[in-house]
């Protein structure tokens, strides 16, 4: 089987962890009638993280490897701030800790060659731009709960997500990247409900 295939796999694997997360967050706020933050949205988010860094590695795309890296610290604090890192065994979490910084000096002791692809300057600089705002949104949520002192995801995480997700598709589309284009497909209903659900809930608060 072409090696293509499998590293498809991986990285279609890694969104579907991503996909799951955004799937059960979403039944969870529907039945509670407000956007809620679970657990398992963490849990779901550090394993997708772990593949998808694997995925960055073997593709060689330094975005991907740049941006998951960041998000991985955020989705550990997001686990710490809900309580439960703290049930992880310490060697584990240790272990997770290095995740990032191992896959980076992997990288380099490969002297990997990271190419941005072909593509005219424009269509990369859509494809970079998404794909650094749907890292960096974890930035915002990171800041915004620190503030509340408890795991949240505000209105602005989907605002973030839902326009990011649009400037990927666009990229993945003219690049012909199946996994970008259907991860993202279907994150953005997901995102745009997320959305329509804080709206209901301001409309709500205001009668």
């Amino acid at each position: 089987m072409d090696q293509s295939y499998w590293i498809y796999a991986l990285g279609f694997f890694a969104q579907g962890l991503f996909g799951a997360r955004s799937v059960v967050q979403w039944i969870l706020s529907e039945r509670a009638g407000r956007v809620l933050s679970p657990t398992i949205f963490w849990v779901l988010s550090l394993c997708g993280s772990f593949l998808f860094l694997l995925y960055g590695l073997i593709r060689h795309d330094a975005v991907i490897l740049l941006g998951q890296g960041i998000s991985f610290y955020i989705y550990i604090r997001n686990l710490q701030l809900k309580g439960a890192w703290i049930k992880i065994p310490r060697a584990f979490q240790w272990l997770l800790y290095f995740v990032p910084p191992g896959i980076a000096f992997t990288a380099i002791q490969l002297q990997l060659n990271f190419s941005l692809g072909e593509g005219t300057l424009l269509l990369l600089i859509i494809g970079i731009s998404g794909q650094l705002l749907l890292n960096c949104r974890y930035l915002y949520q990171w800041y915004f709960s620190e503030k509340a002192k408890q795991s949240l995801l505000p209105l602005g995480f989907w605002v973030i997500s839902a326009f990011a997700s649009v400037l990927v598709v666009i990229y993945s589309i003219f690049r012909k990247d199946p996994v970008l284009l259907v991860a993202q497909s279907l994150g953005l209903v997901v995102y745009i409900r997320n959305i329509w659900i804080y709206r209901k809930q301001a409309q709500l608060s205001k009668s």
